[in-house]
């Protein structure tokens, strides 16, 4: 399933790290067994990227956002970004293998990501409201 995300540099404005190709391009920054040495991982990749593959474990990773982004700023994936990349990766699995559960299953999710939509919009409101008071 993961082979879907092969190439994708970003869903949601999230950028998703392939971690098997940044081992190719920066050998130095992992260890003899593959693991990533992790005050590089948690310096150079964590701040400022919240979504990782391994394709060669089939693993996939996010770091959670800690925090309401207006008062903490970006630190991880939301809610939204994750419920994006299932939906992603569910598209791709429905085109091999189209069927009423998977059809059924995306609408799930982009009735899910509707709902996130709406909350996020009453917030902003909410917080319009508040510094107009």
């Amino acid at each position: 399933m993961l082979e879907a995300l092969k190439g994708i540099k970003v869903i949601n404005h999230e950028n998703i790290v392939d971690m098997n190709a940044l081992q190719i391009e920066h050998p130095e920054m992992f260890r003899p067994d593959n693991s990533m040495i992790y005050h590089i991982f948690e310096e150079k990749i964590r701040p400022f990227n919240f979504i990782y593959v391994r394709q060669d474990v089939n693993s996939l990773s996010f770091t959670l956002q800690r925090g309401d982004r207006k008062e903490v700023g970006k630190n991880g994936c939301r809610a939204e970004d994750i419920i994006e990349v299932a939906m992603f990766l569910l598209k791709d699995q429905y085109s091999k293998d189209p069927c009423e559960e998977n059809s059924h299953t995306l609408d799930l999710l982009a009735q899910a990501l509707y709902c996130q939509d709406v909350k996020n919009e009453r917030k902003h409101e909410e917080r319009i409201g508040a510094n107009h008071a």
